[in-house]
């Protein structure tokens, strides 16, 4: 090659990225679990959702998880289930999308941005700590790129203040901290599942915890539908309509993709992992 392509010469790859890329892989198993759906006209309904609630769960061996229409809902809904409110702080990474932080405000919160590792890009465990005040309710931790925060020290620091941790696992679905998954560590862990995320499945988000008031206080938030499967007398007595004037049921035809994703999850993992270890064995000794 006379002359690399940044200086003008021929592109050694000539084939469009896209060309090249589709995603999400749309399986044959796939059109038949979402055709089932809209033949039976269930679109709106819950039972398909309440499998792959209990399906999401049990990959993580948790108690709860709850279906939501995006990963933003999610994570609005596992910030309420925290009772997080009027005058409350999170300390939120200073890098990560929107939805790790802007809900706070609609619940009368506010945020606190602490830096990052710049070696994983995730919250920096050493920025934390110097920023937790009387009105710090949670720290969000996000795991960037799907590479793990450390939550060991993350954990230690809030055990020690008595704040609550939740987990943006949005990027990081089925990545491991010391052989544990992450989502499993916080009070409360938000995914997203939209089409663009390692698990898609249209549009959708799902909400982990093992802590029944947070799962009934985000029921109570954002699913008046499904208010007969609050049992805490507190919370039962304000149902009927969403406490926060929100309609975050997950949609059935993403429920149903989402089930077979999750059959076809971990071995979709195996071969990403085993392209990058190529990739990575190319590049062994490269400057």
């Amino acid at each position: 090659m006379e002359k690399l392509a940044i200086f003008g010469g021929e592109k050694a790859i000539q084939t469009d990225p896209g060309d090249m890329f589709t995603w999400p892989i749309i399986t044959k198993e796939i059109e038949e679990a979402v055709l089932d759906v809209l033949r039976k006209g269930t679109m709106s309904g819950v039972e398909v959702t309440k499998e792959f609630e209990r399906e999401y769960a049990a990959w993580h061996n948790m108690k709860y998880a709850l279906g939501h229409n995006t990963g933003t809902a999610a994570l609005h809904g596992a910030m309420f289930g925290l009772g997080i409110g009027k005058g409350d702080e999170i300390i939120c990474p200073s890098i990560t999308y929107w939805a790790s932080a802007l809900p706070v405000f609609s619940l009368g919160g506010t945020v606190v941005f602490a830096d990052i590792d710049p070696e994983t890009l995730c919250i920096d465990p050493n920025d934390i700590e110097h920023r937790i005040t009387e009105r710090t309710k949670a720290i969000v931790v996000v795991h960037y790129c799907g590479h793990p925060a450390d939550m060991d020290a993350i954990m230690e620091i809030a055990r020690r203040n008595k704040v609550k941790v939740i987990e943006d696992c949005s990027h990081a679905h089925g990545a491991l901290y010391k052989g544990k998954m992450v989502g499993t560590f916080g009070d409360v862990s938000a995914f997203s599942l939209m089409s663009g995320k390692s698990f898609p499945c249209g549009e959708a988000g799902i909400m982990l915890t093992n802590d029944r008031r947070i799962y009934e206080r985000a029921l109570a938030f954002g699913h008046y539908a499904r208010h007969n499967e609050i049992t805490l007398e507190d919370i039962r007595a304000g149902s009927g309509l969403p406490w926060g004037g929100y309609k975050y049921r997950m949609m059935q035809l993403a429920s149903a993709m989402a089930r077979v994703q999750l059959k076809l999850y971990p071995q979709r993992m195996a071969e990403i992992d085993k392209a990058m270890n190529y990739f990575w064995d190319l590049l062994e000794g490269v400057p």
